[in-house]
C-alpha cells in the first residue's frame, strides 16, 4: 500500500526564545521487506541556521536543527511518500515461551535490533509488580511467545480505556495502568512493561497510522496523529512481531514506522533545549492518505 504522509508541528512561545536547538525524529524509515520510502522532505520555518541529518544507535533518522536568533514560533513540516508492505503474521513458528530465555542468551551480538537491548527496564517502561502479575494472568501452559504477546496485548485492550484527556506525555505508565486509561503512548509503555516482566523483549514503535472516517463522512485533513505501538521478539525463528494494544490488532500495512526505541524517550518527535521566558503551546496535525 502506498501512502502520502503529511505532518505539521507548531511550537509558539509567549516570549521570543533564543538559541533553540532541537532533534527531530519524524522521517519514515526504510525497512527491508516491510517499508520503502520513495520520497521525503522535512522543512522548518523559519529556516534553521544549522542543520544535520544523522542516524541514532537504533538506526532511526534524526535531524538536528539550530536557530541562533530569537524565535516566536517554530513550524516543522514533513511530506513523504511511503510504500508499506507489512502483512499480518501467518503460521506461528515462534519459540515456546519457556524456551525464550535460552534463545536470548544464545544471541551473542549487540546489534541495534538485538533483543538484549529491550529486555531490561527503561525509564518509561520498567517492569512493575502489578504489570508483571497482569501479564502472568494471561498465560497458560505451553504457550508460544507469539501467543503470549498477542494475549497480553488483547487483554490490555479489553482492560483499558482510550482517553485523550486522561494523561499527558509525562504521565508514568504506573499511573495510567492503575487508572486503566490513557493514549497510545500509555498503552504501549504498559504492554512493554508487561512483556519485559515475563521475559519477552519489547520495543516502542513511533510512527503513523492510517485512520478511517465514519461511514458516509468525509475524511478530515489533519485529523490523524502520530501513533505508537509495540514490537516484541518472539524467538530466533520468528524474530520481531508488532502489536497495537490501543487498537487490538497486529500492525499491518496501515502502519508506517518512523523509529524504534526502548520507550518514548528514544524516539520523541521533537526534543531540544532553548533559552526563553514564559510558557509555550504546541500543535500537531497529520494526514495519512492512501494512494492505491
Amino acid at each position: 500500500m502506498r501512502y502520502e504522509v503529511k505532518l505539521r508541528l507548531t511550537y509558539s512561545y509567549e516570549a521570543p526564545s533564543d538559541h533553540a536547538r532541537n532533534l527531530l525524529r519524524v522521517l519514515p524509515a526504510d525497512i527491508a521487506g516491510v517499508q520503502s520510502v520513495q520520497a521525503r522532505l522535512l522543512t522548518c520555518d523559519p529556516m534553521p541556521d544549522e542543520r544535520r541529518d544523522l542516524l541514532d544507535f537504533f538506526g532511526n533518522a534524526m535531524t538536528s536543527v539550530v536557530w541562533h536568533e530569537p524565535l516566536a514560533e517554530i513550524g516543522v513540516e514533513l511530506v513523504a511518500r511511503v510504500d508499506r508492505r507489512a502483512s499480518q503474521p501467518g503460521l506461528d513458528l515462534s519459540s515456546p515461551l519457556h524456551e525464550l530465555p535460552l534463545e536470548i542468551a544464545q544471541r551473542r551480538g549487540l546489534a541495534p535490533d538485538a533483543p538484549h537491548h529491550f529486555l531490561g527496564q527503561s525509564r518509561r517502561a520498567a517492569p512493575m509488580a502489578e504489570t508483571t502479575a497482569f501479564a502472568r494472568d494471561q498465560l497458560r501452559a505451553g504457550m508460544t511467545a507469539h501467543e503470549a504477546i498477542e494475549a497480553v496485548g488483547r487483554a490490555l485492550h479489553r482492560e483499558m480505556r482510550f482517553d485523550a484527556e486522561a494523561t499527558d506525555v509525562d504521565t508514568p505508565a504506573s499511573e495510567a495502568f492503575a487508572n486503566r486509561h490513557g493514549v497510545c503512548q500509555d498503552f504501549s509503555h504498559i504492554m512493554i512493561a508487561c512483556l519485559r516482566g515475563i521475559g519477552v523483549p519489547a520495543a516502542y514503535v513511533s510512527g503513523f497510522l492510517r485512520t478511517y472516517p465514519p461511514p458516509g463522512q468525509p475524511r478530515l485533513e489533519g485529523a490523524d496523529a502520530m501513533h505508537a505501538w509495540v514490537r516484541a521478539w518472539a524467538g530466533a525463528e520468528t524474530g520481531w512481531i508488532e502489536f497495537d494494544p490501543t487498537n487490538d490488532q497486529f500492525a499491518g500495512d496501515d502502519y508506517i514506522t518512523v523509529g524504534y526505541g526502548r520507550d518514548y524517550d528514544d524516539v520523541p518527535p521533537l526534543r531540544g533545549a532553548m533559552r526563553g521566558a514564559g510558557g509555550h503551546q504546541s500543535a500537531q496535525a497529520v494526514d495519512v492518505i492512501a494512494l492505491d
